[in-house]
C-alpha cells in the first residue's frame, strides 16, 4: 500500500506542448521528445527563439498535408539553424495529425520547416534502409484549424505552387507544458 501511495506521489512528466496563434485560430502540438529527441530540440530552438512568429503555412495540399515556419507572408525566407540528423527511422508514422519535418532530397537536410499531415501518408515513412520524413509530433488540440487551412484556395507564387490566397500567419508561439 506505501509504495502505491509513492507512486502515485511522484511527479508524472508531461510532454511538452507548445500552441500556436494563428490568424486562423489556435492548435497545440505534442512533442515525442523520447523518440525524436533530435527533432523535437531543434524544432524547440525555432519555438524559444521566436522566429516562427510572422511565418506562414506557405503550402497546403487538401487530404495531404500543410506546410509552414520557413518563410514569412512576402514569401521571403527565413533564416535557419545547420540541418540536423533524420530521425524517420524512430517509429513515428506519417499519420493524421501527426507533424513531421520538412527536407530536400538529402535526408539530412530539415531546418526549421515542418507540415502537418491531413491523412495517413505511410509513403512518407522510413521503409528499411530507404529514409523518410521525420515526424516529432501530433497536434493535439485544434485539428479543425489545420482543416480550415485546406478550404482557402491555393495558387503560384515565387515559383511554388499550392500556396494559400490567404496568408495564413503564425502570429504567436508558445510552450504550454
Amino acid at each position: 500500500m506505501v509504495a502505491l501511495l509513492l507512486c502515485l506521489a511522484l511527479p508524472v512528466s508531461a510532454a511538452t506542448q507548445v500552441q500556436f496563434t494563428t490568424n486562423l485560430g489556435d492548435f497545440v502540438i505534442q512533442l515525442d521528445e523520447a523518440k525524436a529527441p533530435t527533432t523535437s530540440e531543434n524544432f524547440l530552438k525555432y519555438v524559444k527563439d521566436g522566429s516562427y512568429v510572422g511565418t506562414i503555412f506557405h503550402r497546403v495540399i487538401p487530404g495531404f498535408m500543410a506546410q509552414g515556419g520557413g518563410f514569412d507572408k512576402d514569401m521571403k525566407q527565413r533564416p535557419s539553424y545547420a540541418p540536423i540528423k533524420n530521425e524517420s527511422a524512430n517509429g513515428l508514422p506519417n499519420d493524421r495529425a501527426t507533424v513531421a519535418m520538412a527536407r530536400t532530397q538529402d535526408p539530412h537536410s530539415a531546418t526549421r520547416q515542418f507540415y502537418i499531415n491531413y491523412e495517413n501518408n505511410s509513403f512518407l515513412n522510413a521503409r528499411g534502409s530507404q529514409p523518410g520524413y521525420a515526424v516529432f509530433g501530433k497536434v493535439v488540440k485544434g485539428f479543425s484549424v489545420i482543416q480550415k487551412m485546406a478550404e482557402i484556395p491555393t495558387t503560384r507564387a515565387m515559383g511554388m505552387k499550392d500556396v494559400p490566397q490567404q496568408p495564413i500567419v503564425i502570429e504567436a508561439v508558445k510552450i504550454i507544458k
